[in-house]
């Protein structure tokens, strides 16, 4: 297809939904319109357009040499890559599909679902049209596959059948890049622009000026075909006024309505001493402000700024010492730790004791789990006194024993261990097991109690 039928083609089919100011608008049309995509081909003079067809495996999205675009930029290099006649099956019909994948496509990441039954239904054509196209548009490397879609079912168990999509991604080959004289970040799919060249800046600025004047064109196109008078005052037209006569015969006998419930407006409620209110008192939030909060020791006594701040100057060196504290501010943290910090804990026991706590994950709010592991600990200790009370245990009954004489705890041993040994022989001997020793166990220990423990 020639340079001249291509863009003849692409007027026939303007893409009006997809202009915007980054397109030559070199045909000025009415005010309040944009003008019709034009592409820009290659001219007599220009460089000729090198362009190898994208085949094979190009033509998938891990070996592809395109960048990624998203519709409106894609649209732009497919109508430029059609007008400059890179493919020779490339024409109108192939901008119509391309017109409805775009339109289909995600906005950011121009990935697009092929579905070609409602392509070829939606633009018209036949599905082999629809697969001819999309095959010219990944050869002049301005569609790649992301999935390729096979018969496989990927329904659920109990639903109709349903195949594999197809998914096509909007890239932009380097040959459109080259004529616009872009800048590119990167290869492949993940390339970017990031600037232009001498010759692509010219060009932008050519471009800017042409729309500036086919929009000052069109302007002035307009204001000649308004009427003469006032710029953008209506004209009016003369019409013949009605003044005929009416029947007023019975406008004496009128009345006008009674004073009825629904007429009487209600009395006007004054709350205070002022009518009017200012502006400035208007403007104010009628909610309450918000009361300082207040807070309290363990004994009851109001606690001052002083004991804060000795609270937060030991929180200050315990927090870069324990690693999952550091999401929590100063203060919460001072707030938290009080019951330590008003005990007269120093920085190295709270982090001892933070420590033992054996964290291998950290809370996302330290704080309150500080609260909540405080209170676990406060409520075990509440509970085991409360045990103790109820089982009437005596710490100092119990450690009696201990704090006996030698000779009374060694006696008291001596006895209990002799009345152990004789039950544990007269079960032996009610088992029938008799003691192959000589020596009596019992008859020793009972020698010994009786001669007395020396002191």
């Amino acid at each position: 297809m020639s340079t001249g039928a291509a863009s003849t083609a692409v007027l026939d089919h303007p893409l009006r939904e997809f202009v915007d100011n980054s397109v030559d608008e070199s045909r000025a049309g009415l005010p309040g319109q944009r003008s019709e995509l034009r592409p820009e081909a290659a001219g007599p003079g220009s460089p000729e357009v090198r362009h190898a067809r994208v085949l094979g495996r190009d033509q998938d999205i891990v070996w592809t040499r395109s960048r990624r675009a998203e519709p409106r930029a894609w649209l732009r290099a497919v109508v430029w890559l059609v007008a400059a006649g890179l493919h020779q099956e490339a024409g109108p019909t192939t901008l119509v599909i391309a017109r409805d994948l775009a339109a289909r496509m995600d906005y950011r990441r121009g990935l697009v679902i092929y579905d070609l039954e409602g392509t070829a239904r939606r633009t018209d054509t036949s599905p082999a049209t629809v697969k001819r196209h999309v095959k010219v548009l990944r050869e002049l490397g301005a569609l790649v596959w992301l999935i390729h879609g096979s018969k496989r079912n990927i329904a659920l168990p109990g639903e109709p059948y349903m195949a594999t999509a197809t998914i096509y991604g909007a890239v932009i080959p380097a040959v459109f890049d080259e004529a616009m004289g872009h800048r590119l970040s990167g290869t492949g799919y993940e390339g970017r622009v990031c600037g232009v060249t001498k010759a692509g800046r010219k060009r932008a600025v050519a471009q800017a000026t042409a729309r500036s004047e086919a929009r000052h064109q069109g302007r002035r196109r307009a204001e000649r075909q308004r009427p003469s008078g006032r710029r953008g005052a209506r004209v009016r037209t003369v019409r013949p006024v009605d003044n005929s006569a009416g029947d007023n015969s019975r406008s004496q006998a009128c009345e006008p309505h009674s004073r009825g419930r629904y007429h009487r407006a209600p009395a006007v409620q004054v709350d205070g001493g002022c009518k009017d209110t200012s502006r400035e008192r208007a403007s104010y939030s009628t909610a309450p402000r918000p009361s300082f909060k207040i807070s309290y020791n363990a004994d009851g006594s109001r606690r001052t700024a002083g004991q804060t701040q000795r609270g937060i100057s030991v929180i200050q060196q315990v927090r870069p010492r324990v690693t999952w504290t550091q999401r929590a501010g100063l203060r919460e943290l001072e707030v938290a730790l009080r019951p330590f910090t008003d005990a007269g804990w120093d920085a190295h026991m709270i982090t001892v004791e933070l420590h033992s706590w054996m964290l291998t994950w950290r809370p996302a709010r330290p704080a309150a789990y500080i609260r909540a592991r405080l209170a676990q600990q406060a409520t075990a200790e509440h509970q085991t006194a409360a045990a103790e009370v109820a089982e009437s245990w005596d710490k100092q009954e119990a450690s009696s024993p201990f704090t006996a004489s030698g000779p009374d705890l060694v006696r008291s041993v001596m006895h209990g261990l002799a009345e152990g040994l004789a039950m544990y022989s007269a079960r032996q001997a009610e088992l029938g097991l008799d003691d192959l020793t000589d020596t009596d166990a019992a008859a020793d220990m009972a020698a010994v109690l009786s001669r007395g423990v020396p002191v």
